[in-house]
């Protein structure tokens, strides 16, 4: 008898559940448990995020081979330009050769000008090159502040090392091109 009273003592709280009050958004209604096959699409969904978050990684490892491979260290070569401190001079294009070949030519937006004016440096050109000395090409076309086209073309010469060269283009409407190298 004992035993009966426990059990029911134990069971009975279990068993009595409080009638929603109409409302009251304090009481939950118990959910259903999920079926095995609800179950299984949760398990196979965690499965696909985690095999989606090895590819990215993945390939963001590929990316930094490729990288490496397609532009070695000893023989690469980058290429920035960046507008002189308050010019305000409209940057329409720019195009680079090395060596005689054309390596790059871009056309800027007006939100990448803005950027520019702002102090912002663009990589335009990553590529190979062997050590030694090489002919650099800059061709610049745009317009003065007072509204003027204006086209210049500049020729420079660097030395390649066997290590990573990085050479910066400053540009400015009324001044020479500067070449810089870091």
């Amino acid at each position: 008898m004992v035993a009966l009273a426990l059990a029911l003592a134990f069971a009975a709280p279990r068993a009595l559940h409080a009638a929603p009050l109409p409302g009251d958004n304090k009481t939950d209604a118990k959910r259903p448990e999920p079926t095995a096959e609800q179950q299984q699409m949760r398990g196979l969904d965690e499965q696909v995020q985690e095999v989606k978050s090895d590819v990215l990684s993945i390939a963001a490892e590929l990316n930094q081979l490729e990288e490496k491979l397609v532009y070695p260290s000893g023989t690469q070569v980058a290429l920035f330009v960046a507008l002189a401190k308050g010019d305000q001079m409209r940057l329409d294009a720019v195009r680079l050769q090395i060596d005689g070949q054309l390596v790059a030519h871009y056309i800027y937006s007006a939100k990448e000008l803005e950027a520019l004016r702002k102090g912002g440096v663009q990589r335009i050109y990553v590529g190979n090159v062997a050590s030694g000395e090489h002919k650099l090409e800059v061709l610049v076309d745009g317009k003065f502040k007072d509204g003027a086209d204006f086209s210049r073309t500049e020729h420079f010469t660097f030395h390649k090392e066997v290590k990573p060269k990085l050479v910066e283009l400053t540009l400015a409407g009324n001044a020479p091109i500067a070449l810089g190298e870091w």
